[in-house]
C-alpha cells in the first residue's frame, strides 16, 4: 500500500483548486482514470485506472484502485486482483445510494493475434464500501478461450433515483466487436446492455440494444461510447458514436428492453479525432441526468467533442423531455477558435444540478503543450464557466504511452474532484483536482 498527496505546486497561485497527484511515484503510464465520490460520505473518494507492468511481463497492464478519505487531498494504491494474469483496462469507478461502489473494467488476452497462445475477452465489477477490501469479480459476461467476440469500453451506473421503482439496480453498457480491429465488411460491432438486480451479485445475460451497427475497426465507422444514466423516475438512457452521429435510446422498464435507436446530432469529422501529439483520441459522448430537486431535474445530458467549428471542441447537448427533442448543442470551452480541447468528461451533482465538465485544454500554449480545464453549469447547459486547472503545461508527446481514452470527474453537493493523466518529462502521472463551490453556484468555498 502507497501513501501519497502532497500538493503540487500550482503553475500560478490558486487557492480554491488544489491538485494532488494521485498515482505512485513508480507508477508505469497510468491512464484511463475514473472517480467517484461516497454520497453517504462526501470524504471518501475512490479513484481507479491502469497501470503498465515491466516490459516483458504479462499482463501488459492492470488495474489499480486508489482510495481519499479527506475528500481526495491524499490518497492510497493498491492493484486489483488478477488471477487470470489478463490484461485490463477501460476502468470504471460509480458508488450506488448507499455507499457500496461498484468498479467496471475488461479483461481480456488474445486480441489482434490469428493463433493465440491464450484468448479471453470479458467485463467484470467487483464491490466494495471501502475501497480497500474488495469482493471477487463477478462477470456481466466472459469468453473464456476465445476472443472473438470482443467485449470492450463498458460503462456502469447504479440506479441513485428516489422515485425509481428499480432504485440499487446495476446497468452496464458497452461494445461487442465480433473481432476487434477487423476491416473485413462481415464484421460489425453493437451496443449491448446488461442489468443486475441484486446490488451487482449477478447479471442477468446481456441484451443487444443497438438497432443499426457500425464497422469492426476501432474507429469513426465503429459503435462505440456507451454511457448509460438513470432519471427521476428510473428511465435508462443510453447514447453512442457511430458512423451516422450521435444515436440514442431509452428503456423504461428498468433495462429489461429498449426502444429504437434515434440519431439526435451529429459528429463533424467522425469521434475517432486526431490530435497532434496524441496516440489517439476520441470525441465519444457522455451521457448523465439531473437527478436534484432543482429547476432541471430529469433534464438529460450530453457531453461530446466534434470538429464543427474546425478544431475540436466541446460540447452539450440538453433534452428537458426524456429524449425526445434536443435543444442545440452549447460550446463549453470558451476560448477563441483554433484550440485543441481533448478527453471530455461530465458529472452532473445530484444535489444541486451544477453540470461539471472537465477537458484537456490547449488555450493560450503552443504546439503540444497541454493543460487542463474545468468548465461548470448552474444553470441547466445554457451556459458555462471556464475554470482553468492550475497545473503545469505539459507536452503530449513526451509520454512513451498514449495519455488515454478519457478522464474521470465526480461531484456531490459542490465537491468536485477530477482526475487524469499530464507528463512530466519522460514520466506520465494521474492528478486529481480537488475544488468546493457553494451549491448551485460558480463561487468557491
Amino acid at each position: 500500500m502507497i501513501l501519497l498527496g502532497s500538493a503540487l505546486a500550482p503553475a500560478q497561485p490558486s487557492p480554491q483548486i488544489r491538485v494532488v497527484q494521485v498515482s505512485a511515484p513508480d507508477a508505469r503510464r497510468p491512464a484511463e482514470a475514473s472517480v467517484a465520490i461516497n454520497p453517504t460520505n462526501p470524504e471518501h473518494v475512490i479513484a481507479t485506472f491502469i497501470q503498465s507492468a515491466v516490459p516483458g511481463q504479462q499482463p501488459r497492464s492492470t488495474n489499480w484502485g486508489y482510495v481519499s478519505t479527506d475528500g481526495g487531498l491524499t490518497w492510497t494504491g493498491t492493484p486489483a486482483a488478477n488471477p487470470g494474469r489478463r490484461v485490463q483496462g477501460d476502468d470504471v469507478i460509480v458508488f450506488g445510494r448507499d455507499g457500496t461502489a461498484f468498479h467496471t473494467y475488461i479483461a481480456f488476452d488474445g486480441i489482434r493475434v490469428d493463433r493465440p497462445d491464450r484468448a479471453s475477452s470479458g467485463i467484470f465489477v467487483r464491490r466494495t464500501t471501502d475501497g480497500v477490501a474488495w469482493d471477487p469479480p463477478v462477470p456481466v459476461v466472459d469468453h473464456v478461450n476465445t476472443a472473438i467476440p470482443f467485449e470492450d469500453k463498458p460503462w456502469t451506473v447504479v440506479d441513485r433515483a428516489v422515485d425509481s421503482p428499480h432504485r440499487g439496480s446495476v446497468y452496464v453498457a458497452w461494445t461487442r466487436f465480433d473481432v476487434y480491429g477487423s476491416a473485413d465488411p462481415l464484421h460489425r460491432t453493437h451496443i449491448w446492455f446488461a442489468r443486475s438486480r441484486d446490488g451487482g451479485g449477478s447479471f442477468q445475460p446481456p441484451l443487444r440494444i443497438s438497432d443499426d451497427s457500425g464497422d469492426a475497426k476501432d474507429s469513426d465507422g465503429t459503435v462505440e461510447g456507451a454511457v448509460p444514466a438513470v432519471g427521476p423516475k428510473g428511465e435508462v438512457y443510453v447514447a453512442w458514436a457511430g458512423p451516422k452521429g450521435l444515436s440514442f435510446d431509452r428503456s423504461d422498464d428498468g433495462g429489461w428492453t429498449f426502444g429504437s435507436d434515434t440519431v439526435i446530432g451529429s459528429l463533424t469529422g467522425g469521434w475517432d479525432i486526431p490530435v497532434p501529439g496524441v496516440a489517439r483520441h476520441n470525441g465519444m459522448p457522455v451521457t448523465a441526468v439531473d437527478l436534484s430537486g432543482g429547476a432541471n431535474r430529469g433534464t438529460v445530458y450530453i457531453n461530446f467533442i466534434d470538429e464543427r467549428n474546425g478544431d475540436t471542441d466541446v460540447f452539450l447537448l440538453a433534452s428537458r423531455d426524456g429524449g425526445r427533442t434536443w435543444a442545440a448543442p452549447v460550446r463549453v470551452n470558451d476560448d477563441p477558435r483554433g484550440a485543441a480541447q481533448m478527453f471530455t468528461w461530465m458529472a452532473v451533482d445530484p444535489a444541486d444540478g451544477a453540470i461539471n465538465v472537465v477537458f484537456h485544454d490547449r488555450r493560450g500554449l503552443s504546439g503540444t503543450m497541454t493543460g487542463v480545464t474545468l468548465a461548470r453549469s448552474t444553470d441547466g447547459g445554457r451556459t458555462f464557466v471556464n475554470h482553468r486547472v492550475p497545473v503545469e503545461p505539459f507536452d503530449c508527446c513526451a509520454a512513451s504511452s498514449f495519455v488515454g481514452d478519457y478522464n474521470g470527474v465526480d461531484a456531490y453537493a459542490g465537491r468536485v474532484v477530477a482526475v487524469f493523466p499530464t507528463v512530466k518529462g519522460p514520466e506520465q502521472r494521474i492528478l486529481a483536482a480537488v475544488m468546493r463551490f457553494r451549491p448551485g453556484t460558480q463561487t468557491f468555498m
